[in-house]
């Protein structure tokens, strides 16, 4: 089922929530509402599932006015980021919870229910738990019980509300990749909350960047990474070195260095942000145009990757390098050492 939100608004007393937000979600798709804490994800999840009220503007289910439609009538399944387990019940009365508090007249038969049950148990591989209670299982298997749960009533939609924000590191990676195979298998719309990029960029189809209630950007992973929008996006999009400059007839000038910036050629002398990632710069140890002289001050590796910090005179802040590990054979990368850093790709922003 699609849905489409337009020009939602949202305060909580002189709190703006959200500020003339409009989007659409196609059928199938696996969308992320990123953004930092306070942006209005959770707010816009929770008035696509009838939790909260606009104060102005429509929420769309297929083309079909929703907005004052009772969360039990929208057919959304949602998961929570505590996973609001009932303690008292079994993993298989807590799934099949939906169905039997269903009106008589609509409820399912108990063959179906411990049929329908049994199923999603299967899908989320914990079918083996059936009996168990919430206090017995590991986070990632609760979090994994509460889908199941959502799923149940055959939802249209899937909301889920920072669904692996409770999870260590390493059972959050597991989850997020096991939850793109299960949207893969059953392509139900869904849309998740997270305030983690690298979650975002490895489960999304398409990504909404939120910002203080309003859209800055939507798009792939690819898009959102290689090609944001604004300066905001740039910085809280992966790590970025970040240098104020004024641009100048198609340069940005930062101190005696100069970056290309050929899509503000004619703009005369108006200040300007240079944002360069980690990864887009060379590092040698010859000097060459365009390279800026650094000495390094710090190594350390994470994985197939050597992060490297460096000192250098065009501001006080450390420039970051990030190269394959296999580079550290050919440089001379000790604490003290001079090289050269030479940024491949850049992105410059005119100040408002």
């Amino acid at each position: 089922m699609s849905i489409q939100v337009r020009n939602l608004h949202k305060h909580f007393g002189s709190f703006t929530a959200l500020n003339n937000v409009s989007l659409d979600f196609p059928t199938g798709e696996l969308v992320a509402l990123l953004g930092p804490s306070g942006c209005g994800k959770t707010t816009l999840l929770r008035i696509i599932a009838g939790l909260e009220n606009p104060d102005a503007g429509s929420v769309l289910f297929h083309g079909e006015d929703a907005t004052n439609v009772h969360v039990r009538e929208r057919n959304v399944g949602f998961v929570f980021q505590h996973y609001a387990l009932f303690r008292h019940m079994t993993v298989f009365d807590n799934v099949a919870f939906g169905l039997t508090v269903r009106p008589k007249e609509t409820r399912p038969t108990k063959e179906f229910i411990n049929k329908r049950v049994h199923e999603l148990l299967e899908l989320v591989q914990l079918d083996w738990l059936a009996d168990r209670y919430p206090h017995q299982l590991s986070g990632g298997q609760r979090q994994r019980i509460a889908l199941a749960r959502a799923l149940a009533v055959e939802p249209k939609v899937l909301l889920l509300d920072e669904p692996f924000g409770a999870l260590d590191a390493k059972v959050r990676k597991d989850l997020r990749r096991w939850l793109r195979r299960l949207h893969d298998e059953l392509h139900i719309t869904s849309i998740f909350v997270t305030h983690d990029q690298e979650e975002a960029m490895e489960v999304a189809d398409k990504i909404v960047v939120l910002n203080k209630g309003q859209i800055e950007q939507i798009g792939t992973p690819d898009d959102i990474y290689n090609n944001p929008a604004s300066p905001f996006v740039y910085d809280f999009i992966g790590q970025v070195n970040l240098f104020h400059s004024r641009v100048n007839n198609g340069w940005a000038h930062i101190g005696d260095y100069k970056l290309p910036a050929p899509e503000h050629n004619g703009i005369d002398d108006h200040a300007a942000i240079a944002y360069v990632r980690p990864h887009d710069i060379e590092l040698s140890e010859q000097a060459s145009d365009g390279a800026i002289a650094a000495q390094v001050a710090h190594v350390s590796t994470a994985g197939s990757v050597l992060r490297i910090e460096l000192q250098h005179q065009l501001n006080s802040d450390v420039l970051h390098v990030e190269l394959p590990r296999a580079q550290e054979r050919s440089l001379n990368l000790s604490v003290g050492a001079k090289v050269f850093a030479r940024p491949t790709i850049s992105k410059i922003f005119l100040q408002k």
